[in-house]
């Protein structure tokens, strides 16, 4: 949320921001799996290397985990925050004003 508009200034009060991350659990040691492995290459080589190349002042390592994005979303001015749905490869995260 560097840089640019921010949700929470164009966000209607009663709005939903909804946010589909590759699933991750809070500790590194409970995502090793195949599919933790491939996330975690892909999240290194392109999504950190995108928020630095971009000027982010927020990269959030190998892997976005839920308790890392909860506390950028309440810093952002977001006071509701929850997991509204996992599959085996995704989080889907909900936050609101």
């Amino acid at each position: 949320m560097d840089g640019g508009v921010c949700a929470v200034e164009v966000l209607a009060r009663d709005g939903t921001v909804i946010l589909v991350e590759p699933f991750a659990n809070d500790r590194v040691e409970d995502n090793i799996s195949p599919v933790g492995r491939l996330y975690y290459a892909a999240s290194t080589t392109i999504c950190c290397a995108h928020a630095i190349s971009d000027g982010g002042h927020t990269v959030l390592g190998a892997q976005a985990d839920e308790a890392r994005v909860k506390d950028i979303f309440r810093k952002a001015g977001f006071t509701r925050f929850r997991r509204a749905m996992q599959t085996p490869f995704n989080l889907i995260l909900e936050a609101r004003l």
